[in-house]
């Protein structure tokens, strides 16, 4: 599927187009057909060991969000389970000091008897980044999709959404610390997955030198849909990524 060139960001500092947001739902609505029509290459997926994953869902988002990735992963021999804590509204679900997920990656941990492999779409993604900081006893990677964490919430054009939904501003003190926390290179192995023509956050912050980056083509909206995601999430797991999607550094 060709993109117009004019949906594609070219500077860090600022929030997708106007047009690549107004593109959005119809994007998003092909990532939802391609999946259907990709059952063969998804099948081709290298089969996992059994290593415990957890999802977390984006800005507003519930598990049901992830549930073609969760299954997807499922089908291939992972302990995949949601993160269980409804509605992702920033640390009105999750505390300030991101406690309650901490406690739901440590139970999983001790349950599987292993470190926790974390896989977080957008908001999630950067929630992700902050558990590996502050428990790397409990993570064994992250994997972010579509996720902002390494430039300003204003190069996004769900800042607003944020403060609403999370009742925090963006310009709060523990915003900005929780920010750069996330935005600093990992004591884990990390890869991100994003998109260059991403109409709600500037794909060019959903990455940085630190980690593995892979580049794919998506909307932001049902990115977790689109079937080169999911193929880039079991190759990173099971350590092939360059075979299953366009790896760019």
């Amino acid at each position: 599927m060709a993109v117009n060139p004019a949906l594609v960001s070219t500077s860090p500092g600022v929030p997708p187009s106007r047009l690549a947001f107004l593109a959005e739902t119809p994007r998003a609505a092909w990532n939802m057909a391609s999946l259907a029509l990709s059952g063969r290459r998804l099948r081709a997926a290298p089969r996992g060991d059994g290593r415990p994953v957890m999802l977390l869902p984006g800005l507003g988002n519930v598990d049901l969000s992830n549930l073609a990735l969760l299954r997807f992963l499922r089908g291939l021999g992972y302990n995949v389970r949601g993160w269980g804590l409804g509605a992702n509204l920033g640390t009105r679900t999750v505390g300030r000091e991101a406690e309650r997920l901490i406690a739901r990656v440590e139970a999983m941990a001790a349950e599987a008897g292993e470190k926790v492999t974390l896989v977080g779409v957008s908001l999630g993604g950067i929630m992700a980044r902050i558990v590996a900081q502050r428990r790397p006893d409990l993570v064994r990677e992250v994997i972010t999709i579509s996720a902002p964490f390494a430039g300003p919430p204003t190069s996004t054009n769900v800042w607003r959404a944020f403060e609403l939904l999370s009742g925090e501003r963006i310009s709060d003190p523990g915003v900005q610390e929780r920010s750069a926390e996330a935005a600093a290179p990992l004591p884990v192995p990390a890869t991100a997955i994003w998109s260059r023509s991403d109409g709600l956050v500037n794909g060019l912050i959903c990455h940085d030198g630190a980690c593995r980056s892979i580049e794919i083509e998506s909307s932001h909206l049902w990115v977790q849909f689109k079937p080169e995601v999911l193929l880039a999430v079991a190759g990173t797991l099971a350590g092939d990524t360059g075979q299953w999607s366009n790896e760019v550094s």
